[in-house]
C-alpha cells in the first residue's frame, strides 16, 4: 500500500487475518461482531487511513446525499436568508447542498438543472428566474425520480410542490397605510407583466385601491424589467405625469433603491414629496437616512426552511406524497 493512500477493507482484513466481510460488518457496528473484534478493526482502519467508499455506499442506498438549489441570484439578501435555513435543514439530514444561480437566464437555468440531474442529486429546491416561461425541467427531473420543490418565485402550475408568500396581504396593508396618511395618488412599479409575482402584485394593487375607494388610473401602474435602466425608465414615467403620484409601491427593494436614487437626483424630496413602500424588507434600510416609509416582509428564511423540509419529506417517502402548497402571508413592517 502506498503511503498516504486510503486502505481498503481487504487490506485491513489481511492485516488482522480475518475475512473482508467481518471487517465490513465491524466497521458498521453489526451486532454479530464482538466488541473486541470491532475495536481492533476500527483501530487498524484508523492507522491505515481507511475511508469508506462513498460511491459504493451511494449505489447501495440509491442516494447521493446531495440536493441542488437553483436561484436567480446567490448575492441577494433575500436568497441569502433562504439559503441559510436550507443549509441548516440539509445539514441536519447529513446532506450536502449544491448551489447554482441562473442570473435570470432561462437557458442557463436549464443547463444547471441538467447538470444536477447528471450528478444524481436526491432532490432540487428552486426559485425560477424572471425570464422563465416554460418548465420542461419538471418532467426532466421527475422522469429521473428527482423531486423538486419551488419557493418564492414559482411556476403558475397545479400539482407541484411550492412554498410562497401571499403578496396580497402586504399590498393591502401598504395601500391602507398610504390612504390613512392622506395619499390618493398611489402608484405601483411592477415587474415584468408575465411574471407570476407581477400578476399577483397587480391583482392585489387593484383590490387595495378598490377597498380604499380610489379609482384605478392606468398611468399610475408602470412596469420594469428589473434592471437599473428599466427601473429608471419606470420612475421617470411617473415623475413626468401632470399629477405625479405621492405614494409608490415598488416590486422589491432593489427597484426601490434605484428609483429613490433617481428621485433624489431630480430634486424630489423623499418621504415628503413622494413616499415608497417596497417588498422584501432589505436588511440595510435601518442604516439609511431616508428609507422607504415601510417594507413588506416575505419571510425568506421561513420559506427556505419549509421548502427544504418538504423536499426531504419527498426524498424520504416510500411512496411520493401528493403535491403541497404552503403559503406565508406577507406583512407590513418597519413603518416610519
Amino acid at each position: 500500500m502506498k503511503e498516504g493512500k486510503p486502505a481498503t477493507i481487504k487490506e485491513i482484513a489481511k492485516r488482522l487475518k480475518i475475512s473482508p466481510s467481518t471487517v465490513s460488518r465491524a466497521l458498521n457496528d453489526h451486532p454479530s461482531i464482538g466488541l473486541v473484534t470491532t475495536m481492533r478493526v476500527k483501530k487498524v482502519a484508523e492507522e491505515l487511513n481507511y475511508e469508506p467508499n462513498q460511491t459504493a455506499i451511494f449505489f447501495k442506498q440509491r442516494k447521493t446525499f446531495t440536493i441542488g438549489v437553483v436561484l436567480p441570484s446567490l448575492s441577494e439578501p433575500f436568497f441569502s436568508a433562504a439559503i441559510s435555513e436550507i443549509e441548516n435543514v440539509a445539514s441536519g439530514k447529513n446532506y450536502t447542498v449544491i448551489m447554482g444561480q441562473s442570473l435570470d437566464d432561462a437557458d442557463r437555468e436549464l443547463r444547471i438543472l441538467q447538470t444536477l440531474k447528471a450528478h444524481r442529486v436526491d432532490g432540487v429546491l428552486m426559485s425560477i428566474g424572471k425570464n422563465t416561461r416554460a418548465y420542461p425541467f419538471i418532467e426532466l427531473l421527475e422522469s429521473a425520480g428527482i423531486p423538486i420543490v419551488f419557493f418564492d418565485c414559482v411556476p403558475d402550475l397545479e400539482n407541484i410542490n411550492k412554498v410562497v408568500s401571499d403578496l396580497e396581504t402586504g399590498m393591502l396593508e401598504a395601500i391602507d397605510v398610504f390612504v390613512s396618511c392622506g395619499h390618493h395618488a398611489i402608484s405601483l412599479i411592477n415587474g415584468p407583466p408575465l411574471l407570476p409575482a407581477s400578476i399577483e402584485r397587480k391583482r392585489a394593487y387593484l383590490k387595495g385601491l378598490s377597498i380604499g375607494g380610489i379609482p384605478f388610473k392606468e398611468e399610475y401602474m408602470v412596469h420594469t424589467d428589473l434592471t437599473a435602466e428599466g427601473n429608471e425608465t419606470a420612475i421617470s414615467q411617473l415623475l413626468a405625469l401632470p399629477k405625479r403620484p405621492s405614494a409608490v409601491v415598488s416590486f422589491n427593494d432593489y427597484v426601490a433603491l434605484d428609483v429613490m436614487k433617481v428621485v433624489r437626483q431630480r430634486g424630489v424630496t423623499l418621504n415628503q414629496d413622494i413616499h415608497f413602500i417596497s417588498y422584501a424588507n432589505y436588511p440595510l434600510w435601518k442604516y439609511m437616512e431616508n428609507p422607504p416609509m415601510a417594507s413588506i416582509e416575505q419571510f425568506p428564511g421561513e420559506q427556505g426552511k419549509k421548502a427544504a423540509e418538504l423536499l426531504f419529506e419527498q426524498i424520504d417517502a416510500v411512496e411520493r406524497p401528493e403535491p403541497v402548497k404552503v403559503t406565508f402571508k406577507s406583512r407590513l413592517v418597519n413603518q416610519v
